[in-house]
């Protein structure tokens, strides 16, 4: 699954391309993405100014003069910039926003949990937004609002960072990477953090995402052209997938466990 520095590299890697450019034409050829696309939308977007490109947690805002087109790319979904006339669609591209420079954003998504959806209002106030917590890179996501959030939660620390209500965009990679940085155990309990421990957590979240957004900064050529594939990068990980093999710092085999359906891998020497 995508997450926040792949998608931040998605939007770094298409906007250069798309921004400030007219659409001409959108074309869809399935709506049944996670949530039907509104019929509308070639109507919609006729001729319509791409003003801007941002980010809310793992949802793409698309800015255009009279509304926000939010774009979420799912289990497996990619945007590329293609030429329409020299790159025939391919199975599962399902959306083409064609633009007057004669270069289209294709939507690509095989397991279609994506989503496009159109919204006049505010995106802040999206259903699917408004209750979203901080961006984990932004100010607002600090040790004191950690600790307070913390407190009196009977969750371990794992699922309660992945929660979109407490911070966006800490996936399970993020998550098992920032825990061995700051030496938390993923089995502590949320309510069991120290002031300490959340000022370090918090610094290694911040680090660990911004090392994978700058890693992603390299391929973003990878986002242009037509074959399909996500344009993401290689990560370079200490523990997440690593069970059973050697710590990096301590030669300590790493622990896999199950958390919430999802894998946690971990050292059972430096995460206390």
């Amino acid at each position: 699954m995508p997450e926040l520095p792949e998608v931040e590299t998605t939007r770094q890697g298409i906007a250069p391309h798309i921004t400030g450019k007219l659409v001409n034409q959108v074309v869809i050829r399935h709506h049944g993405l996670r949530w039907p696309i509104d019929p509308a939308l070639p109507n919609i977007l006729q001729r319509k100014k791409l003003l801007d490109i941002d980010r809310r947690g793992k949802y793409l805002l698309l800015q255009f003069t009279h509304g926000h087109l939010l774009i979420h790319l799912g289990m497996s979904g990619s945007l590329r910039i293609v030429n329409p006339k020299k790159e025939s669609p391919q199975k599962h591209d399902h959306v083409d926003i064609i633009f007057t420079n004669n270069i289209a954003l294709r939507f690509h998504d095989p397991r279609r949990f994506g989503s496009i959806l159109w919204t006049t209002s505010p995106p802040e106030e999206h259903a699917l937004l408004c209750k979203l917590g901080p961006e984990p890179l932004s100010d607002a996501f600090n040790s004191e609002y950690l600790f307070t959030k913390s407190r009196k939660r009977k969750k371990d620390v794992k699922t309660f960072i992945m929660d979109s209500h407490i911070v966006v965009g800490v996936g399970n990679i993020y998550a098992n990477e920032s825990l061995f940085t700051a030496g938390i155990r993923p089995t502590k309990m949320a309510s069991k953090l120290t002031r300490k421990q959340c000022e370090q957590w918090v610094n290694d979240i911040k680090a660990v995402l911004q090392r994978s957004i700058t890693q992603g900064g390299t391929t973003l050529r990878d986002f242009v052209g037509g074959d399909g594939k996500p344009g993401y990068f290689a990560q370079q990980l200490n523990v997440y997938g690593r069970g059973g093999q050697p710590c990096v710092v301590c030669k300590t085999l790493l622990k896999e466990i199950r958390q919430a359906q999802r894998a946690t891998t971990y050292c059972t020497r430096c995460q206390k």
